[in-house]
């Protein structure tokens, strides 16, 4: 396979818990369907991540600046939500992350020749993900599916497009 989906932070707290917002839910059916028709075609791997924190939250440099406690381990915000579970069996891999950007997530994308993030927040996680990634690997196609992500506001997820724009990362709506 050559492609890579990777679903970015679909916790039960980011879409339907304190910091969940309207935009998450509502792009949630076109992702749905998105990630449906990739497992029926097999046309690309999936890889999901998982925000996720220790009860020491509110302490850390994260939580003093974001103080909602959320994604807390084992807790069922930081479960990945109910629409999303049918997919976890077709995952290359399911990892957390304990910051905005995964560490890990180079290493599982190396043999591809391009890599799409879905997910939230498109402003604060995936962006920080997606230049991570192409930092990594310049020459990679680094694409963000806009119409199956969602930001903290609209108008952070539309900067935040504009952001990986201009760093080469291809938006696709």
């Amino acid at each position: 396979m050559d492609k890579a989906i990777i679903v970015i932070d679909m916790q039960n707290d980011f879409v339907y818990g304190e910091l969940g917002t309207n935009e998450a839910r509502e792009m949630l059916p076109r992702l749905v369907t998105k990630l449906e028709k990739v497992v029926k075609e097999k046309s690309a791997d999936l890889i999901f991540t998982q925000d996720t924190h220790k009860e020491d939250y509110l302490s850390t440099q994260e939580g003093k600046n974001l103080p909602v406690v959320h994604c807390i381990k084992k807790t069922d915000g930081w479960e990945i939500i109910n629409d999303l579970q049918k997919f976890i069996p077709y995952a290359k891999a399911v990892i957390e992350k304990k910051t905005f950007g995964s560490t890990r997530l180079p290493s599982l994308i190396k043999p591809y020749e391009e890599v799409e993030f879905v997910g939230v927040c498109t402003d604060i996680c995936i962006v920080s993900n997606a230049l991570l990634v192409k930092a990594f690997y310049p020459e990679l196609i680094v694409s963000v599916d806009a119409s199956c992500c969602a930001g903290v506001t609209p108008e952070s997820h539309a900067k935040a497009l504009d952001t990986m724009k201009a760093c080469q990362c291809v938006i696709r709506n």
